[in-house]
């Protein structure tokens, strides 16, 4: 009976091929770089797990004892030999020595152990790679965890059942791992530790494979035939029922073969399990390991081959933004000004949107300083109303401020161009404060610029940065100057003649129209009450007597009270002229005559006793004197007048702000840096007494530069190995699939593929076993040569 005749030609290729992967990734200590196939045993303590083992091996070789003794996860490789080749196996870490003495193996797994886990029981998910050759196996790669515990013993940690469910999760949890799930069949299968740590990492039962241990010291008159027909906890693989050696067997020293016979003798001797061949003994949890073990891997390969595929374009590239080590001058210069050129150039696409990584998430760059300008500096200007902090109480003040001890029959020009300039002078903060913002966007755009030679020497970025900020402060300084300039210009000349300025006569013509809707008109019968109002005392005489526009005809005259500003608004002219501003603020006002105002009183010559004393008493005036506030018709034309003309001349200053300002920032801050950038860089660090200081690379860099290429030489041979292994549709089995065609290897430009590929001198031992075990398959037929199959086969 051979039961290598199980397992294709092909099936064993492609397990030895995953061994071969996981002694690449595993030479470069990175064997969690991708998930190969492999089968992880999971079980509690005392199940059987190092008997299942052994008796895959048929030989003695893992550490036994009452406590936990698998405190390391254990790469197992079994390779199948010619019979005439001796067994022996070799670790990962003793590359060369072969161990024939299986005694040795023991001491030498219990020995490592404690070198890393320490003598206190603790665990560490640090592997231990042991490759076994012998003729009495199939090829089968499996990873022997520590078992389950509940209590902590002696010294061990107290976390460790945690620490021990974390390290067997993190390998069953991928889908490329198999489960070989190990149970005792004197418990109780539906509370099995490794079955429910199965069921959390493979819910569906697709990739667990139950052994059912100790059949034979199961309570008389019970049996394991439902457990493992699947009919207690249903397995997709199904189960397989062992028996092993027990303690009194290991002390006697009774060997693996013997206990083969012992088995096959069990289970012929009952016939509740004469029905299940395919179900019983280690011969056949070794073939069925091996064909769903070359199955799985069949179906895992172009998904490999993909990832591997995918895997070397970025470490081609992670390689290339490590650079080489350049050390004349000459290389060290050219490597400098080349870094210095990308940097500008990359620097100059930001800011004009030209950039390669384009962000679609958000706003970036040059595109960011076009929102401060017109998003923040433009709407914020237009949203400001420049008589929102005027009140009429500031304006009438300003205006009797300007009249001085004597009351002004006309509005004085000096409080429009007093509130105007006051009004200007409030852009002067938020230009400058756009100017800071752009400044702060070109900092953030160069800490942007990711130059790949400059992740190799930051100190060279160190320096970049001092400069290129030092520089942006530059820039910053004549754009203020230039906006303060603009702000200063704008407060120092009122333009009154500016077209767009509304002028003195549609200001006038507003104002009243203004006045006459927010008031009812004065009847005539109260024209002489209104005129009457104006006898009252000085004090309040002194405030109404002014006029914008005309003065009251004196009462005593018998003259009609009319303003003219309602003939100005009817003739729109005055002495002929037109209306503007400049005879707005003229006294060529039609007016009574002031002689004939005196003329027209009579004049009477206090007289003064110096004997007598007056009653009157004088209040002395409070230290801040307001206007009152009550408003005469004249003064509410004369606020409302005042506000509209300072409101259309800040609107026109408001706009040229808004335009010369982003002007003056692009041109001098921008702009400026954009073109003299690079010439900076060059005067500030092209310097060849700098060359080495700036061009040192930081040992990690030297470290990630030789980690990354032994990295890419192992994944180049791993797709060497996977490209010459034959991908044939009609090669996998049912239950599996594979997709057309898997891709081939990228063609890199300027990699060497050579130097890659090929190891040096001081190559370990696994590529000496890769040839010795190609060399053995070649003359080998891949039957199972073990006591039990001869003794099966003589029957």
């Amino acid at each position: 009976m051979a039961v290598g005749a199980a397992a294709s030609p092909l099936g064993s290729s492609v397990i030895s091929l995953v061994n071969r992967l996981q002694d690449i990734f595993s030479r470069v200590g990175s064997h969690s770089a991708i998930d190969l196939p492999q089968v992880a045993v999971v079980g509690s303590q005392s199940s059987g797990k190092s008997s299942v083992l052994e008796a895959l091996v048929g030989r003695d070789f893992l550490p036994r004892g009452n406590d936990i003794c698998t405190r390391r996860p254990l790469v197992l490789q079994l390779v199948q030999v010619k019979p005439s080749q001796d067994e022996f196996g070799e670790f990962l870490h003793l590359p060369g020595r072969k161990f024939h003495d299986f005694s040795h193996i023991r001491y030498e797994i219990q020995a490592e152990t404690d070198r890393e886990a320490g003598g206190n029981k603790d665990v560490s998910d640090k592997q231990i790679r042991l490759k076994i050759f012998s003729p009495n196996v199939l090829d089968i790669t499996l990873v022997d965890l520590p078992g389950l515990t509940k209590v902590p013993v002696g010294d061990q940690p107290s976390d460790i059942e945690a620490r021990i469910r974390t390290m067997i999760m993190s390998y069953i949890k991928t889908p490329t791992c198999l489960i070989l799930a190990v149970t005792p069949a004197n418990s109780d299968l539906a509370n099995s530790d490794a079955l429910q740590m199965a069921a959390i990492a493979d819910p569906d039962g697709n990739r667990t494979i139950g052994v059912i241990t100790k059949l034979d010291i199961m309570d008389r008159g019970t049996d394991a035939r439902n457990l493992l027909l699947g009919k207690v906890v249903p397995l997709r693989l199904g189960y397989v029922g062992v028996v092993n050696r027990c303690q009194e067997d290991i002390l006697m020293n009774r060997s693996i073969k013997d206990a083969l016979v012992a088995e096959e003798k069990f289970f012929r001797s009952l016939p509740i399990y004469s029905g299940l061949v395919d179900s019983c003994g280690v011969s056949q949890l070794a073939k069925k390991l091996n064909k769903i073990l070359a199955q799985h891997i069949k179906a895992l390969l172009p998904g490999m081959r993909a990832h591997i595929s995918a895997s070397l374009v970025t470490l081609v590239k992670e390689l290339a933004s490590y650079g080489e080590i350049t050390e004349s001058k000459a290389g060290q210069g050219a490597l400098l000004l080349n870094i210095l050129s990308k940097y500008c150039d990359a620097f100059s696409s930001m800011v004009e949107g030209k950039n390669e990584g384009m962000f679609t998430s958000e706003l970036f760059g040059g595109a960011r300083i076009q929102y401060i300008f017109q998003s923040i500096f433009v709407r914020s200007l237009e949203e400001v109303d420049p008589c929102e902090d005027l009140t009429d109480d500031d304006i009438r003040t300003a205006i009797q401020n300007a009249t001085g001890p004597k009351s002004a029959l006309f509005v004085p020009e000096v409080p429009f161009e007093v509130l105007v300039r006051r009004q200007i002078s409030q852009l002067l903060d938020p230009s400058l404060q756009c100017a800071r913002f752009i400044y702060d966007e070109l900092v953030k755009i160069s800490h942007h610029c990711m130059v790949t030679e400059l992740q190799r020497f930051p100190f060279l970025r160190k320096c970049m940065d001092e400069v290129i900020r030092s520089f942006l402060q530059e820039g910053l300084k004549p754009s203020e100057t230039m906006i303060t300039h603009v702000i200063e210009m704008e407060m120092d000349y009122i333009n009154t003649s500016h077209p767009n300025f509304i002028g003195g006569s549609k200001a006038i013509e507003a104002a009243v129209q203004q006045t006459r809707s927010s008031r009812v008109a004065l009847p005539v019968s109260r024209v002489k009450d209104v005129v009457e109002s104006d006898k009252g005392p000085a004090s309040d005489k002194s405030g109404k007597s002014r006029s914008n526009f005309a003065g009251h005809a004196m009462a005593d005259k018998g003259i009609r009270v009319t303003s003219d500003v309602e003939e100005v608004v009817t003739s729109g002219t005055i002495s002929g002229s037109r209306w503007g501003i400049s005879l707005f603020f003229s006294a060529g006002y039609n007016r009574v005559s002031t002689k004939e105002n005196t003329a027209s009183k009579p004049h009477t010559e206090p007289v003064h006793n110096a004997q007598s004393f007056s009653m009157i008493h004088l209040r002395e005036p409070p230290p801040v004197l307001r206007p009152l506030e009550s408003n005469s018709d004249t003064e509410t034309v004369e606020i409302t007048v005042t506000k509209l003309l300072v409101k259309s001349y800040y609107d026109i200053v408001r706009k040229n702000v808004e335009d010369l300002v982003p002007k003056a920032i692009m041109h001098f801050l921008v702009n400026n840096t954009k073109r003299e950038l690079h010439n900076v860089f060059i005067e500030k660090l092209y310097r060849e007494d700098l060359f080495e200081e700036m061009l040192q690379e930081p040992d990690e860099i030297a470290k990630k530069r030789k980690h990354c290429r032994e990295l890419l030489r192992a994944y180049q041979q791993a797709f060497k190995d996977l490209d010459e292994l034959p991908l044939e549709a009609e090669t996998v089995e049912r239950g599996y699939s594979l997709p057309e065609t898997a891709t081939d290897l990228p063609k890199i430009p300027g990699l060497p593929t050579s130097s890659l590929y090929s190891t040096g001198s001081s190559g370990d031992y696994y590529e000496a076993s890769t040839k010795n075990t190609e060399s053995i398959r070649s003359s080998h037929s891949g039957e199972l040569q073990s006591p039990l199959h001869e003794n099966m086969d003589s029957n």
